[in-house]
C-alpha cells in the first residue's frame, strides 16, 4: 500500500517538459550555485509538495488518450514499406513482444503523468530486453545499458516506469503468480532507490568510474546459491559470445567469397543488399557517409580505422522496434584474415521528443551515440555517426562485441527478481552519471512510499498494455495492419 497521503489542496501537477536539462546533457557548462548533497537532497524533498511521491502512483488512461494504432502507423513514417509487416508481425507474438516494439505509445502516456521536474539523460525505451553485457575496450564484460536509440533529457521517473512495467508484463508472460510479479517489481523500485542513495553520498569521480562488472557480479540482497548459479551461467554465456565474437567464427557465417571480393551474404527478406534508390552513395561505395562516420571519431580511433577499407554493405534487419528503418551490416578489411563488421542503424527523432523537448544536436546518429556515452560506463570505440545523401542520420557500432541478452523463456521468479535487481542497478547508476543524485534521493526518501508507487503505476499500465496488444491483434484479424509471421 501507498503510505503518503495528498496534502490538503494538492492537485495533480502539470507535466514539467521545460524543466532544465543537466549540463552534461545540455551541452552547456554548469551554472547553477553551489549547493552541498544534503542541501540538493532537502531540495527533493521539497518537490514532493508539488508532486507527492503517491502521485506517481496508478494508471488511467485519459478520456483524450491517443489511439495507440494510429501512434504505431505514424511510427511508420520513412520506414521501408515492405518490412512494415515483418515489424507488426514480431509485435503480435506476445503483449511482451507488443511493449518492445511500441516505446512510442508509451512516451505519449508517460507525458500524461505528474513528472517529478527531476531531468536526467534518459533511456527512453528501458525494458528488460535493452539491458545486457558487452566487452568494454580492455576486455572485460560488463553489465549495462544496451540500446538507447530513444535517450534523450527527461523525467528520471519515466524509464523507471517502463522498465518495471516491463518486469510485470514478462512475469504475466512468464505465467509467473501475480503476488510474485508484484514482489518482483518492488523490490527492482528499491534497489533504484537503495542504489541511487548509495550514489548520492559518493563522489563524482566515483560514481563515473563505477561498472558493473558481470564476472564479478555479486547482488548484496540475493541468496547466496542463486548468486553462484547465476555466475555459473554467466561464465558458460560469456564464452560462448567470446567463440562467436572473433573473426573467424563471424566471417564464414557472414561472408560469401565467390568472385574477386569478398560479399555479404544474401538471406532476404532479413539480409539484403540495397538497391542505389534505397540507399545513396552506393556507386560512391558510400564515401562521404563513410568520410563523415571518419570525422565523427576521436583521433586515435581513426587511426586505428584507417587501417580498414570498405568492401560491402548489406542491409540487415534486426529487433522488432527497429524493423523497417534502415539497419545494415558493413564489412571492412584491414589484410586477408583481418575483418571488421560494423552495424550501421538509422537513427529517427526520439520517441520522446514530443513531450522532451527537441535534442539539442541537429544528427539524431550524434544525439544517441552522446547519450550512450553518457549512461554507458564503457562504449564501443568503433561508435560514431554520419548523415546519408537521402537525410537520413546513422549511429554505428561494432556489429558484436561479446554482447549478451536476456533469455527470459525459462525463468522463474527468482531469476526475474535477480536481473530486475541488476536492471535497476544499471539504471540508476546511469542516470546518477547524468542528473542528480542527492536530489533524487531526497524526492525518493529512505521509506517504501515510493517502491509501493512505481510498482502500482507497473501493475496497472501492463493491464493497458494487454488491452492494447487485444486491440492490436484484432486489426490484424480484421485486415486493418498488415502483418506477416516469421518462420523460427
Amino acid at each position: 500500500m501507498v503510505r503518503e497521503k495528498n496534502k490538503p489542496g494538492a492537485t495533480k501537477p502539470a507535466l514539467k517538459r521545460a524543466s532544465e536539462p543537466s549540463s552534461a546533457s545540455s551541452g552547456k557548462g554548469a551554472s547553477t550555485a553551489y549547493l552541498t548533497a544534503d542541501e540538493r537532497a532537502a531540495k527533493g524533498r521539497a518537490l514532493r509538495d508539488a508532486v507527492p511521491r503517491v502521485s506517481q502512483s496508478g494508471w488511467k488512461p485519459a478520456p483524450d488518450r491517443a489511439d495507440p494504432l494510429v501512434l504505431l502507423e505514424a511510427s511508420n513514417a520513412g520506414r521501408m514499406l515492405d518490412l512494415i509487416p515483418i515489424r507488426f508481425g514480431r509485435m503480435s507474438a506476445s503483449p511482451f513482444a507488443f511493449y518492445r516494439g511500441a516505446a512510442a505509445i508509451m512516451a505519449a502516456d508517460l507525458a500524461t503523468t505528474p513528472s517529478s521536474g527531476i531531468r536526467v539523460q534518459a533511456c527512453g525505451d528501458a525494458h528488460l530486453m535493452n539491458f545486457g553485457g558487452f566487452a568494454t575496450p580492455e576486455r572485460n564484460i560488463i553489465f549495462d545499458i544496451n540500446d538507447l536509440d530513444e535517450t534523450l533529457p527527461a523525467p528520471f521517473e519515466w524509464d523507471l516506469k517502463r522498465l518495471t512495467a516491463s518486469i510485470v508484463i514478462a512475469a504475466d508472460h512468464l505465467a509467473l503468480p501475480r503476488s510474485d510479479a508484484a514482489r518482483v517489481t518492488t523490490d527492482t523500485v528499491r534497489e533504484y532507490r537503495e542504489r541511487m542513495h548509495d550514489y548520492a553520498g559518493m563522489r563524482a569521480l566515483e560514481v563515473w568510474y563505477d561498472r558493473i562488472d558481470l564476472q564479478k557480479y555479486e547482488d548484496r540482497a540475493g541468496d547466496p546459491r542463486m548468486v553462484e548459479a547465476t555466475r555459473k551461467r554467466l561464465a558458460e554465456r560469456i564464452e560462448a559470445e567470446r567463440r562467436k565474437s572473433v573473426p573467424d567464427h563471424l566471417y564464414p557465417k557472414l561472408v560469401v567469397e565467390a568472385g574477386a571480393r569478398p560479399r555479404i551474404k544474401d538471406e532476404p527478406p532479413l539480409i539484403f543488399h540495397p538497391s542505389e534508390a534505397l540507399a545513396p552513395g552506393l556507386t560512391s561505395g558510400y564515401e562521404d557517409a563513410i568520410a563523415g562516420y571518419r570525422e565523427s571519431l576521436p583521433d586515435h580511433t581513426r587511426v586505428l580505422f584507417d587501417r580498414f577499407h570498405f568492401f560491402d554493405l548489406a542491409a540487415k534487419v534486426v529487433g522488432v522496434g527497429s524493423v523497417g528503418t534502415m539497419c545494415a551490416v558493413c564489412l571492412f578489411m584491414a589484410a586477408d584474415n583481418d575483418p571488421l563488421f560494423l552495424q550501421v542503424k538509422e537513427a529517427r527523432a526520439s520517441v520522446l521528443e514530443p513531450y522532451a523537448g527537441k535534442s539539442v544536436y541537429g544528427n539524431n546518429g550524434q544525439r544517441v551515440i552522446v547519450g550512450q556515452r553518457l549512461m554507458q560506463a564503457a562504449s564501443d570505440v568503433f561508435l560514431g555517426w554520419t548523415r546519408g545523401q537521402n537525410g537520413k542520420d546513422f549511429y554505428i557500432r561494432q556489429l558484436r562485441d561479446m554482447k549478451l541478452s536476456a533469455l527470459i523463456e525459462d525463468w522463474d521468479s527468482a531469476t526475474l527478481r535477480q536481473y530486475g535487481r541488476m536492471c535497476a542497478h544499471a539504471l540508476a547508476r546511469a542516470h546518477a552519471r547524468t542528473g542528480d543524485a542527492a536530489m533524487m534521493a531526497g524526492y525518493m526518501g529512505s521509506g517504501q512510499t515510493f517502491d509501493d508507487a512505481i510498482c502500482e503505476f507497473a501493475t496497472e499500465y501492463a493491464s493497458q498494455n494487454r488491452s492494447d496488444f487485444r486491440a492490436y491483434v484484432t486489426a490484424i484479424r480484421e485486415g486493418r495492419i498488415p502483418a506477416t509471421i516469421e518462420d523460427i
